[in-house]
């Protein structure tokens, strides 16, 4: 029988020891200084809506609860499934959305990434994101009731983890807080951000959603240290490797394995496996976005979608629309309708149908019907502007070219 873990001892180590963090911190070095130069690109807003729903999406198919990408799309314009099981997640979806939202806007700049390191940051985390759900959807697997922000009351079981005692998720937590909330030196607060998702499930301080908040803490704390600018996100990178996601948090739970696995109770090479793992994903995650917004290939991009609306699906969209799209993408600004169609070079006539196709198609968006124009990012134009950036949406477009379901 495992023992049920009461004591904040039990966790540790809750960083590695100076000789292991060694290397990991040299990796640390090189993901701060790509991540810090993407974080600087300009970016269109409508980006980094797109990246928020892509986020939402990832985190909810690791827990196995995400809808399709049209489906959450669909959600966004308030349009919800008639099917209840589908509306929840469709519901949980946009929650997690506006969440991350929320933190973000809350949480800038280094001392708000040390304040998410407190008791009450990962019970606000919790009642952020399940807030946001009315009554009927506020139930576990198991059927028990989910309260926003509050500790669980009863002994949890995850695989073949026992959790800690209920009672001491509050002690706990405390440790946890104190020790990640201390280390504020540079590429140490990466491996620092790492070590606390993994060390946060161990706690299991909810009933349920502790992987979200895990996953949304993680984002939060990289977004207040300036280092994702809204352009990338680790939660791709878990999802997209989700049994090694899983196998290493499991094994970061296992006891020591030896006497030279450290001095905790905890096995240290496991925690030295799961940072290293967690800094990869981040550096394959800023460099695959990277190679993306290459200014150059933008435009490249742009033109093979426009070239692809205006010969294959003769939708009204021509390719006279590249140079204020991609003066639009650049900028991350808005402009005016007739300074839209002046960058066109086209006739007022021809200009306005072109705009009015741009809107229809959702390559172009505007707030009202005669207001200001900003770049658009519909999930038909994914496979054209950032191929392979979410693949499932790609599918989910092409299913439905098919007539498919």
């Amino acid at each position: 029988m495992k023992t049920l873990y009461d004591a904040p001892h039990q966790f540790e180590p809750l960083m590695p020891s100076e000789r292991q963090a060694e290397p990991l911190l040299a990796k640390a070095h090189d993901l701060a200084r790509a991540a810090g130069r993407l974080a600087g690109l300009p970016i269109a807003p409508e980006l980094r809506g797109l990246l928020r729903a892509m986020n939402s999406y990832y985190s909810n198919r690791i827990e196995g609860q995400h809808t399709r990408p049209l489906e959450l799309e669909q959600a966004l314009r308030k349009d919800f499934s008639h099917d209840a099981s589908l509306a929840a997640r469709q519901r949980l979806a946009i929650a997690h959305i506006d969440a991350e939202i929320d933190l973000e806007a809350r949480h800038r700049g280094e001392a708000q990434a040390s304040a998410l390191y407190t008791i009450e940051a990962v019970a606000d985390i919790h009642r952020t994101l399940f807030d946001r759900l009315p009554a009927e959807d506020l139930k576990s697997s198991e059927g028990v009731e989910i309260i926003p922000g509050q500790w669980r009351s009863q002994e949890v079981r995850v695989g073949q983890h026992v959790a800690p005692t209920a009672n001491s998720v509050p002690t706990l937590l405390g440790r946890w807080a104190a020790v990640y909330g201390g280390v504020r030196r540079g590429e140490a607060s990466l491996l620092a951000l790492a070590a606390a998702h993994q060390r946060l499930g161990w706690i299991h301080p909810f009933v349920d959603g502790n992987g979200r908040v895990m996953r949304l803490h993680t984002h939060g704390v990289l977004h207040a240290l300036g280092y994702t600018g809204g352009v990338w996100s680790p939660l791709r990178g878990f999802a997209r490797t989700v049994d090694r996601y899983y196998a290493l948090l499991a094994a970061a739970d296992e006891p020591r394995r030896g006497d030279l696995d450290g001095r905790g109770n905890l096995s240290e090479a496991a925690l030295v496996e799961w940072i290293d793992y967690v800094l990869d994903v981040c550096l394959d995650q800023v460099q695959f976005m990277q190679s993306l917004l290459n200014l150059d290939g933008m435009e490249r991009r742009i033109a093979a979608c426009l070239t692809f609306e205006q010969e294959t699906l003769r939708s009204g969209v021509r390719v006279e629309a590249l140079r204020p799209l991609h003066y639009l993408f650049l900028s991350g600004q808005e402009i005016e309708r007739g300074e839209f169609k002046r960058m066109t070079g086209l006739g007022d006539r021809t200009a306005v149908n072109l705009l009015t196709a741009l809107v229809k198609r959702g390559l172009l968006r505007s707030d009202t019907p005669q207001g200001k124009l900003r770049f658009g990012l519909p999930l038909h134009a994914l496979r054209f502007y950032f191929p392979a950036l979410w693949p499932e949406a790609e599918a989910d477009v092409e299913a439905v070219g098919r007539g498919g379901a």
